[in-house]
C-alpha cells in the first residue's frame, strides 16, 4: 500500500535507518514529502500597514521577532501532550463554527507539522480541540478556522507507530508548538472540591475537635456541629461561586438577593419592555444571576483563558447545563436563553447543599459590633420605608454586589469605609445593521452568516483608539488627551435594552440570545474618566456618573424613551429634521444632541476616536448607524479596599468585598472567579479548609492590579 496521497507527487524518497525503539517495529522506508499548496479561489480584501494595523497583527509582528529566542529543550519527548498552536483551516475545508471535532482539514495541518506524509493515517483520537476560532482579517489572504490543539503522544503511537520518528524530530517553536510533559486538565469546581476531601492515607491527627485530612495539595478540616454562618450578600457570578465553595466545604450559607429569581425576572422585564413597568428591584439590573443574565451572556475574559481558575469556572458552567462548545470557542457565549435554564440549576444545586436563598430580600444595613461585622439588617426589597426589617447574626458577610447597588456604596460610607474612586468609562451604545458588520468584517463571505445558522459566526468587532493629542487628536487644552475610547460589550445580532434602576435615570446596555439572530448590532463607544472629569459638573464621589444618566432621562422626554442620534450627525454636532433610522430599542427613541450630553472633552474624545474607528472599519461611520444615550455601567466607579490573602475589608473585620461591584472583576468570568477565590479564602478563615488551591487553580490575580 503506498502511502502517498493521490494528490501528492513526490519528489523525493528518503530511507531512514532509526535507533532501536521497543514502541515500534522493524525499519522502514519513510517518504518524506513535500505539501503542495491547495489551489483555492481567495477574497481579495486590503491590507493593512503601520498604524492602520489592528492590534492582534501588531502582535503578531512582535511575536516573530521573539523567535530568536533559545527555547528550553525537551527531556523526553515521548511523554506528555504536544500542544500545537494556529493550525489555520481554510473555511472551504472546514465543517464550520459549530463543528467541534478532529475535520479532515485539520488532520492536513496536524501533518504539515509535524511532518507527517500521509494526513488521513493520523488517528484523530489522539488529538483533542483546546480552542478554535474564526480569523477574518483584512490580512489574510482567505478567512480560516484557527486551532488549538493538544496531542497525546502516547496515544498516537499506540494507535499509529509510525509517527516514532516524527515525534523524534519535533522542536518546540514559541508560539507555535509547545511540549508539556505533566500535562494536568482541571475538572470543575465540584469535582475539584470533592477531589480535595478524598485522601488515600489514614487522618493524620487531631486538632481543637478538628478531623484533619491531609493530601498531596489539599486538606479539608470537617467542620464541627455548629457550623459557620456565612452570609452572601448578591447572586451575580461571584455570589453565586462564593456560595458553591463555601457550601461545599460544609458552611451555613444564606444567599441573600435583593431581586427575584430568573423565573419571576422574566416577568418583570417583560412588564417593563411591554408596559414601561419598571421594578426597581426586579429589572435588567437586580435578580439572578446578576446583571449579565440578560446580556449577551459573554464569556471573553483578560485574566488567561487557559488557566485552572477560568477552566474551572468554564467547566462548572458546563456542569449545570452551558454548551460545551464553550470550552473550545475563542469567543465563547451563552446568551440569555441559555442562561435561564443554567442560573436555574444553579440554584437547585445550592438547595441541595442546604444553601438558603432569599429572593426579594435587601439588606439595608451591616450589623457591626466593634469594628467586626456581625450581620445584616434586611427588609422586603418592595418595602422602601423598610417598615418589616429584621437582623441576622453570621460569622463572616460576602459583599457580592453588582455596581449598580448604589445604596450600598451610600451604606458602607454611613460606616466610614474606605471607598477608592477608580477610572471607569462612561459613552453612547451604537448600533448597525448586522448585514453591515458583516460586510465591513468579512466581504464577500458575508453571505455565510445566515443569521447565526450559517458556516461562519456572526461577525462582530473591538476597537480601541488612545488620544495622546498627535496625528490630528483633539488639542491638550480640550482635556481629551491621554484618554482611552473602545468598543465595549459588543452584541452582534442582540438589541439595545434599558438597564436603568430609577425612573428619573437612564442608561442602556445591549443583550443577545444564544443564537445571535437579531438584524442589529450593537456595542457601547466609551472613553475613560475620572475624578477630574467631573470637576467641570460639580460633581464629588464615587456616584458622580449618575448626572450623565439624569441628563440623559431629560433628553430622552422621560418614559424611558432613549435619546439617539446619527453617527453622521454626532460627528458633526448637528441634528438633522429628518427621522432617525430604525432601533431595536423597544420604549421607544428620540432625536437629540448627544454631543451636548457630556462635557466637550470626553464628546471630542468619542468623535475623534470615532473618526479612527472608521479607518479600521470602513463604512463605520454611516447614516444607518444609531448612537444611544447613555452607557455609563461598564464597571464599578470605587473600588473597596480589601487584604490580598484573606480578601476581608481593610476597613472593616469581617467583611469580605468581591466581585464587580467591589472593583475588583468586569464580566460574568472574571466576577465568577474572584468570587471562588473569596470562598477559599474565606473558607480558610473561618478552618473550614486549611490548603493551597493554587497547584490545581492557578494563582488569583493580586489585588493591586486589576484584569477584567
Amino acid at each position: 500500500m503506498s502511502l502517498l496521497p493521490s494528490n501528492l507527487v513526490p519528489l523525493r524518497l528518503q530511507t531512514l535507518h532509526h535507533p532501536p525503539n521497543p514502541n515500534r517495529g522493524l525499519p522502514y522506508p519513510i517518504p518524506i514529502l513535500p505539501y503542495s499548496r491547495s489551489q483555492t479561489p481567495s477574497i481579495i480584501c486590503a491590507k493593512r500597514t503601520g498604524k492602520q494595523r489592528y492590534p492582534s497583527e501588531k502582535k503578531k509582528l512582535k511575536q516573530k521577532q521573539k523567535q530568536t529566542l533559545t527555547l528550553t529543550p525537551v527531556d523526553n519527548k515521548f511523554e506528555g501532550v504536544w500542544r500545537l498552536s494556529k493550525l489555520g483551516v481554510p473555511i472551504h475545508s472546514d465543517p464550520g463554527k459549530d463543528f467541534l471535532g478532529v475535520s479532515p482539514g485539520l488532520l492536513q495541518e496536524i501533518a504539515k507539522v509535524i511532518e507527517f506524509p500521509v494526513a488521513s493515517m493520523l488517528p484523530q483520537d489522539a488529538f483533542s480541540i483546546v480552542r478554535k476560532s474564526f480569523d477574518a482579517r483584512k490580512m489574510l489572504k482567505e478567512p480560516k478556522f484557527v486551532y488549538t490543539v493538544d496531542m497525546d503522544v502516547s496515544k498516537l503511537l499506540s494507535l499509529e507507530p509510525r509517527t516514532w520518528d516524527f515525534i523524534s524530530r519535533l522542536e518546540p517553536k514559541l508560539g507555535l508548538i509547545e511540549h508539556m510533559p505533566n500535562e494536568r486538565a482541571s475538572g470543575d469546581l465540584i469535582s475539584i472540591i470533592h477531589d480535595s476531601k478524598k485522601n488515600p492515607e489514614d487522618i493524620l491527627t487531631t486538632e481543637n475537635g478538628h478531623n484533619i485530612y491531609s493530601g498531596s495539595e489539599q486538606s479539608y478540616k470537617c467542620p464541627t456541629i455548629k457550623k459557620t454562618k456565612i452570609a452572601v450578600v448578591g447572586s451575580g457570578p461571584s455570589g453565586l461561586f462564593a456560595s458553591l465553595v463555601l457550601a461545599e466545604l460544609g458552611a451555613d450559607v444564606t444567599l441573600i438577593e435583593r431581586g427575584q429569581a430568573v423565573e419571576q425576572r422574566g416577568r418583570d422585564i417583560g412588564a417593563l419592555v411591554v408596559r414601561r413597568i419598571l421594578q426597581l428591584e426586579s429589572n435588567f439590573c437586580f435578580g439572578e444571576g446578576g446583571a449579565g443574565t440578560w446580556s449577551d451572556g459573554k464569556l471573553v475574559t483578560r485574566i488567561g483563558r487557559n488557566s485552572g481558575s477560568v477552566q474551572a469556572v468554564m467547566k462548572t458552567l458546563v456542569h449545570f447545563g452551558a454548551p460545551k462548545n464553550i470550552l473550545i470557542d475563542g469567543k465563547p457565549h451563552l446568551g440569555t436563553d441559555r442562561l435561564i435554564p443554567l442560573l436555574r440549576n444553579f440554584r437547585q444545586h445550592l438547595q441541595g447543599l442546604g444553601v438558603t436563598i432569599k429572593f426579594g430580600t435587601r439588606v439595608d444595613d451591616l450589623l457591626v459590633e466593634d469594628g467586626h461585622v456581625v450581620g445584616v439588617r434586611v427588609s422586603d426589597s418592595r418595602d422602601k420605608l423598610q417598615f418589616n426589617s429584621q437582623k441576622l447574626g453570621y460569622d463572616g458577610v460576602v459583599l457580592a454586589v453588582g455596581h449598580s447597588a448604589r445604596d450600598i456604596y451610600q451604606m458602607l460610607l454611613s460606616h466610614n469605609m474606605v471607598l477608592v474612586p477608580k477610572d471607569f468609562a462612561v459613552g453612547l451604545r451604537i448600533e448597525h445593521p448586522q448585514e453591515l458588520i458583516n460586510r465591513i468584517q468579512y466581504s464577500a463571505l458575508a453571505t455565510e452568516v445566515y443569521k447565526g445558522r450559517g458556516k461562519v459566526p456572526v461577525a462582530d468587532y473591538k476597537v480601541v483608539n488612545y488620544i495622546n493629542g498627535e496625528d490630528g487628536g483633539p488639542s491638550s487644552n480640550s482635556g481629551a488627551t491621554g484618554r482611552n475610547c473602545y468598543s465595549f460589550c459588543m452584541c452582534p445580532g442582540g438589541q439595545v435594552v434599558l438597564t436603568s434602576t430609577n425612573p428619573s435615570e437612564l442608561c442602556v446596555n445591549g443583550m443577545s440570545f444564544s443564537r445571535r439572530a437579531s438584524k442589529w448590532a450593537n456595542a457601547a463607544l466609551v472613553a475613560t474618566v475620572s475624578t477630574k472629569d467631573f470637576e467641570t459638573l460639580g460633581c464629588r464621589g464615587p456616584l458622580a456618573g449618575m448626572e450623565f444618566e439624569r441628563k440623559a432621562a431629560i433628553m430622552g422626554g422621560g418614559n424611558f424613551v432613549v435619546p439617539v442620534q446619527t453617527v453622521t450627525d454626532f460627528m458633526e454636532n448637528r441634528l438633522s429634521v429628518t427621522s432617525v433610522p430604525p432601533s431595536s430599542y423597544r420604549l421607544g427613541v428620540k432625536a437629540a444632541n448627544l454631543h451636548e450630553l457630556f462635557p466637550i472633552h470626553i464628546t471630542e474624545a468619542l468623535q475623534h476616536s470615532i473618526s479612527t474607528f472608521d479607518k479600521e472599519l470602513p463604512g463605520f461611520i454611516t447614516s444607518e448607524a444609531l448612537l444611544h444615550g447613555v452607557e455609563t455601567r461598564t464597571s464599578s466607579p470605587i473600588q473597596i479596599p480589601r487584604n490580598t490573602d484573606t480578601y476581608e475589608s481593610t476597613s472593616l473585620k469581617g467583611l469580605y468585598p468581591v466581585g464587580e461591584g467591589a472593583g475588583y472583576a468586569g464580566g460574568i468570568v472574571s466576577a465568577a472567579v474572584d468570587g471562588m477565590f473569596a470562598g477559599f479564602a474565606v473558607a480558610r478563615n473561618f478552618n473550614l479548609l486549611d490548603s493551597c488551591i493554587e497547584s490545581s487553580l492557578g494563582k488569583a490575580q493580586s489585588a493591586g492590579v486589576v484584569k477584567y
